[in-house]
C-alpha cells in the first residue's frame, strides 16, 4: 500500500486495518508512507523529511504538487522492485511525498495489478480535493482556472490546475488492470464523470471499531469535561475549525438559535476558540479513541456541519455509540446515515437543525439508539468491509 500515513488518521488506520487482516490470513502487507507512521512495523518512509518539506515549499511557491521528491520515489521503486508484491494498493497520493511521474511510469512499465481507494477527489481533479462549495464541474473536462488555487494543497502564486490535470489524466489512465474503489456512493457517482470512468469502479464503506464505538454506561464524563449532566448536549467534530470556514460559521449560528438550555460539545483544533458562546464547550484534542467514544456516548445528538465529505467517519461513529445525527444533505453525508438514525437537512439550513433537535429531544435519544447500532454493524463492520477489499485483490490476480 502507498498512503500520505501509516496507522495515524483515518486514512492511516484503515491502511494498517488491511495489512493486519492480511497477515492475519497468511499473507503479507507492506505499508509505503510519507509523512507520519504510528505503529506499524512493515514500513517503507518515501522521501526524508527535509525532502518532502522542500516538496511542500515547492508546490506551495509553483503551485505543482507531486512532481519533487524525486529521490524518495526512485528508492521506493528500488524497495518496490525488491520486495515483487503481488497487488499494489494505491490512498492517498496527495501530502507532499511522491513524484507522480516517476511512479507512473513505473507502474505502466510493470503492469502489476492496481487497487486504489479514493479517499476524496483529489485524483480526478487538476488539483483540488473537493469542488461542490464552489458548484465547479471543469474536471468533467479539463481544469483551467481554479477557483481555489489557495485551498488545499496550496498555491500562493500560480495556477497549474490545467497543467496537473493533462498530467494526471495522462499517468493516470496508463495502467490496464485497475480497480477503483471509492469509500461512498457518492464519490463513486463522481469517478463515473471523470477520466477513471475507464476502469472498474467499485464502491467499499469504510468501517468503525465498533468494540470502541458502542453505547456505553456514563459515570464521569461531565465531572471529567466540566459539563452539566442535566442539560442536552449537542456535540460537533472537526479536525479542524477555520473561523472562515462555513462550519464555523453555522456552529456560531447554532449556538445562538438554540441558546443556553442546551449544551455545544465542540471538538477538533479551533483557529479562534475566543468567538464561542458561553453555551460551547470546546475541547481541542480528545485524549484517544475511548474518550471520544464517551463524548459520544454523552451526547443527546451528533450535528455533522460539514458541506464536504466523501464517507463522514465521525458520522458512523456517532451512530455507533446509538447516538443520533443530523447532518447536510449533499455529498456523501446523507447515505451513511440509515433509516431512524437521525435527519438530512438542506445544506446550511441551521433553522432545520434546530427544528430536528428539538425533535430529537422530544423523542429522546432511546427512540433512535438501536436502529443506530444497527445500521452501522450492518453497513461498517471492519470485517465485513475489508475482506470485500481482500475479495478485489484476488479476483484483481486473476485478471
Amino acid at each position: 500500500m502507498i498512503n500520505s500515513v501509516s496507522g495515524f488518521g483515518s486514512t492511516g488506520s484503515i491502511c494498517v486495518d488491511i495489512a493486519t487482516e492480511l497477515n492475519r490470513q497468511g499473507s503479507e502487507g507492506f505499508i509505503a508512507y510519507g509523512q507520519v507512521n504510528r505503529g506499524y512495523k512493515n514500513v517503507f518512509k518515501i522521501g526524508t523529511v527535509i525532502e518532502n518539506h522542500l516538496h511542500n515549499l515547492g508546490s506551495r511557491i509553483f503551485g505543482n504538487q507531486g512532481y519533487y521528491t524525486r529521490s524518495g520515489t526512485k528508492k521506493l521503486i528500488q524497495f518496490i522492485e525488491k520486495y515483487n508484491p503481488d497487488i499494489i494498493h494505491l490512498h492517498n497520493l496527495h501530502g507532499n511525498y511522491l513524484n507522480l511521474e516517476i511512479l507512473f511510469q513505473y507502474l505502466i512499465k510493470i503492469q502489476k495489478p492496481v487497487v486504489w481507494t479514493l479517499h476524496d477527489c483529489w485524483s480526478f481533479t487538476g488539483k483540488c480535493s473537493y469542488f461542490t462549495d464552489v458548484a465547479c464541474d471543469k474536471w468533467q473536462s479539463e481544469c483551467h482556472k481554479c477557483p481555489q488555487i489557495h485551498k488545499y494543497p496550496p498555491s500562493i502564486y500560480f495556477d497549474r490546475s490545467r497543467m496537473m490535470f493533462r498530467d494526471k489524466k495522462k499517468w493516470f489512465t496508463a495502467l490496464k488492470n485497475v480497480t477503483i474503489l471509492p469509500v461512498s456512493h457518492w464519490l463513486a457517482s463522481e469517478v463515473e464523470k471523470s477520466f477513471l470512468n475507464k476502469y472498474t469502479i467499485q464502491p467499499i464503506y469504510n468501517w468503525i471499531n465498533h468494540d470502541i464505538f458502542k453505547p456505553i454506561e456514563q459515570t464521569d464524563v461531565a465531572a471529567s469535561y466540566n459539563l452539566d449532566a442535566n442539560k442536552f448536549t449537542i456535540l460537533c467534530v472537526s479536525a479542524f475549525w477555520n473561523k472562515k470556514d462555513v462550519r464555523f460559521q453555522d456552529l456560531l449560528k447554532l449556538a445562538q438559535a438554540v441558546g443556553e438550555q442546551y449544551q455545544i460539545v465542540v471538538v477538533g483544533k479551533m483557529e479562534a476558540p475566543e468567538l464561542l458562546p458561553s453555551n460551547c464547550s470546546y475541547f481541542s484534542y480528545i485524549n484517544g479513541k475511548d474518550e471520544l467514544a464517551k463524548l459520544y456516548n454523552f451526547a443527546d445528538v451528533y450535528v455533522h456541519l460539514s458541506t464536504e465529505d466523501t464517507f463522514g467517519l465521525v458520522i458512523a461513529e456517532a451512530m455507533s455509540c446509538g447516538t443520533p445525527v443530523i447532518v447536510y444533505d449533499v455529498t456523501a453525508c446523507p447515505e451513511i446515515v440509515g433509516e431512524g438514525c437521525g435527519y438530512k437537512v438542506e445544506k446550511r439550513n441551521v433553522a432545520a437543525i434546530v427544528d430536528y433537535i428539538k425533535l430529537v429531544e422530544k423523542k429522546g435519544k432511546n427512540f433512535y439508539s438501536m436502529n443506530c447500532r444497527q445500521h452501522v454493524l450492518k453497513n461498517f463492520d471492519i470485517s465485513n468491509n475489508v475482506n470485500d477489499i481482500l475479495n478485489v485483490y484476488k479476483n484483481a490476480l486473476r485478471s
